[in-house]
């Protein structure tokens, strides 16, 4: 029979421990006596209790930092800044009514071949592209997300002619850009796909900025006006990546964060704190079956990637087709991407207001620059609603190496 231990033993995360005035008893620290010693046990083996000085085991019971323990997630976190005074209460609620959007995104994307939502829907959006059958629904619970959070004025998706203004029942302050799915084309191959928002505040303007000619009602004016903001006029930006996990990507203009979805609890969890961007990466990400659609300067650059370095290696390329995924790898290990103007594609291929401010303003905030090869992204103040633009953003002395060419 083993020897009895006269202590009260109290749970804690690292060991069994008894109160302070008691000696601290763990289980990897019994141990069997040897065959000489005295033992009523039929096998010659008992157990003894070794004591643990108090001196010794006061590291042991330590608060420790970054514990398993300590899990923070999204609706902690939000709480958090707003007593904090970094956000108000509004924006917490429209910040988590498009965490509760993505979920849902999420959710489907998951079960889309099993619920018959590949392929596509049949229409096309402004821009002419083809719409997938989860452009509509995505846009769709974007759109009641923050109409239903109550602190939305006005709602620019990419999948929209224009800007809506919530109604007054629902409405509040703040403006809200964003693409419901960047990457929609890899939804029928289950590749990485993503979301991207960004939020403004009002801005007020006349109307006169307008062209006179244009056939907008007054309210739908004041609804372009307030959206056609540069990106530098951002309050959060952020994405959330739909691949092996789901990561919600965000920052309040004080770095970047990042939150990862337990799909067991249903929650966005702080995974990556003040996200910071390598100075320098070996990975590039442009679309090269454009190649000879580019500037000859972007050219002679790409050719120089491909040779081998200092180190006896070329860079890497990759191109997921998916912004979101592009920019997620770029955070945690560097490098650039470009969608650069092509001679068929003058002004580039990605939205300024959607995509492009929103991003760059993310890269920026993890010590990225982001460029359209002659000014930053985040200065340029969108004409119109779907203005696109050239975009190069990424680790900065990457991006600088690029600008010596292109200048």
């Amino acid at each position: 029979m083993a020897v009895a231990v006269p202590r009260l033993l109290a749970w804690n995360s690292r060991l069994f421990s008894a109160s302070s005035s008691t000696s601290r008893v763990s289980s990897l620290h019994l141990r069997p006596l040897s065959h000489g010693g005295k033992s009523s046990s039929s096998h010659g083996i008992t157990c003894k209790a070794v004591e643990i000085e108090s001196s010794a085991s006061s590291s042991l019971t330590a608060p420790m930092r970054n514990s398993g323990y300590e899990i923070e997630n999204l609706t902690t976190w939000l709480l958090k800044q707003d007593q904090a005074g970094h956000i108000d209460a509004e924006l917490a609620v429209v910040l988590s009514s498009i965490s509760l959007a993505c979920k849902k995104i999420a959710s489907l994307l998951q079960r889309s071949n099993i619920v018959n939502l590949t392929g596509a829907q049949g229409t096309m959006n402004i821009q002419g592209e083809d719409q997938k059958k989860l452009d509509v629904i995505a846009n769709e619970l974007f759109c009641d997300s923050l109409r239903s959070s109550g602190r939305t004025g006005i709602i620019a998706s990419e999948e929209e002619d224009v800007p809506v203004a919530v109604e007054e029942t629902y409405s509040g302050n703040y403006i809200v850009v964003f693409d419901p799915i960047d990457g929609s084309a890899n939804i029928d191959t289950s590749l990485t796909t993503g979301s991207i928002f960004g939020i403004y505040a009002p801005e007020n303007r006349s109307l006169f900025d307008i062209d006179d000619d244009s056939t907008l009602a007054q309210e739908q004016k004041k609804c372009v006006i307030s959206v056609c903001q540069p990106g530098s006029k951002l309050l959060a930006a952020g994405y959330c990546l739909y691949s092996s996990s789901v990561v919600f990507t965000l920052s309040i203009g004080r770095g970047v964060l990042a939150f990862t979805l337990d799909p067991t609890y249903g929650e966005f969890v702080l995974t990556h704190e003040d996200i910071r961007i390598p100075s320098e990466g070996k990975i590039y990400s442009f679309n090269e079956g454009n190649y000879d659609l580019f500037d000859i300067k972007l050219q002679k650059y790409l050719d120089d990637l491909r040779k081998p370095g200092s180190n006896g290696r070329p860079y890497s390329g990759r191109y997921l087709g998916c912004l979101v995924g592009e920019i997620h790898r770029m955070l945690l290990v560097g490098g650039i991407y470009g969608n650069p103007k092509n001679k068929k594609s003058k002004n580039g291929n990605l939205r300024l207001l959607y995509e492009c401010a929103p991003m760059s303003y993310l890269v920026e905030q993890a010590g990225g620059k982001a460029t359209d090869g002659s000014q930053r992204i985040l200065d340029i103040r969108p004409d119109q609603v779907h203005q696109r633009t050239p975009i190069f953003l990424g680790s900065p002395d990457e991006v600088e190496k690029l600008e010596k060419y292109l200048y």
